[in-house]
């Protein structure tokens, strides 16, 4: 197993020097982001470490060099878009980026491609259902032939007032993983799983690591807080931020050492990336480089039996 940390946090740098970051703290890996050249539409998106439209062979060359001399590998390629928004030019972008993320990982022999599913968040479930089979069966199937696997992290997307009520993200259950994973028939589709999802939304963080242990292609280490008094006078159809902040793995309601033994037990053998989200260390680059060391101190000694 191999502890890394995922590049959207430190955007000012260029690949060369993420790779170098993670080398002096002590990072195994690195889930580097793939996003579009171009403007984000939101925090943590926009991030382009590698430019999967520029992959010719002196790309991939130097890339493959950066590897070996830092000995830091790359975990994955991410890039989480929203597939089946009801805007259609975005979830074109989204549909057309994915296949070309894929096909990145491919040409540099990365096994794993994490993403998001996406949603119509103004539409039930079974309304969404149609549109998420003819979406993602091509996708998926596209991803096998290429011998590349797709981690779908497990975050509802429903943070803000416009991703109210339904999220942008149809894959944050284990009801909905059941039908997606039957639905879709096939081996290649699996999770980028983070337990801090489940715990704000009320529900076992472990168990899913147990159920699901053959399909989870890559994990996420983000922590978070609730706050109960803030929970009780807003309840739990109130968007989200209004009573739970993420945190850094050690800083919030997660109990790390318990987390790394069931993925032990379970037998996961993969990447473990820390996602920096916590607002208490997003005022600077500097701050944000103490948010990656101090994921690292916390998480390292569970890395072990």
């Amino acid at each position: 197993m191999k502890l890394g940390f995922v590049s959207a946090i430190i955007p000012e740098l260029n690949l060369e020097e993420v790779f170098e970051t993670a080398q002096r703290i002590g990072y195994e890996c690195v889930e580097v982001m793939c996003w579009p050249v171009g403007k984000a539409d939101r925090r943590y998106a926009g991030v382009t470490h590698i430019d999967v439209n520029s992959m010719d062979s002196i790309a991939i060359a130097n890339i493959r060099s950066l590897i070996e001399r830092t000995g830091v590998s790359i975990s994955g390629l991410g890039y989480y878009p929203n597939a089946l928004s009801p805007d259609a030019e975005d979830a074109e972008t989204a549909r057309t980026q994915i296949i070309r993320v894929i096909d990145a990982c491919e040409l540099l022999e990365i096994s794993v491609m994490n993403t998001f599913i996406g949603r119509d968040w103004t539409q039930t479930v079974e309304n969404n259902w149609p549109r998420f089979l003819e979406t993602w069966k091509p996708i998926v199937e596209h991803a096998e032939n290429k011998g590349v696997l797709i981690g779908i992290e497990n975050c509802p997307m429903i943070f803000t007032e416009d991703e109210w009520p339904g999220g942008k993200n149809l894959a944050h259950s284990p009801a909905i993983w059941r039908r997606m994973f039957e639905d879709l028939g096939s081996p290649s589709i699996g999770l980028n799983y983070d337990p801090s999802h489940p715990v704000w939304l009320q529900m076992d963080h472990l168990a899913p690591m147990r159920e699901f242990s053959n399909r989870i292609f890559h994990l996420h280490a983000k922590d978070l807080s609730i706050d109960q008094e803030k929970l009780n006078q807003v309840g739990i159809m109130a968007t989200p931020l209004e009573y739970h902040s993420p945190k850094l793995p050690g800083s919030g309601d997660i109990d790390w050492k318990s987390f790394m033994d069931v993925v032990r037990d379970v037998g996961y053998d993969g990447a473990i990336c820390v996602e920096v989200e916590d607002r208490d260390y997003e005022d600077s680059l500097e701050s944000r480089l103490v948010a990656l060391e101090k994921s690292y101190a916390h998480l390292r000694p569970f890395m072990s039996p």
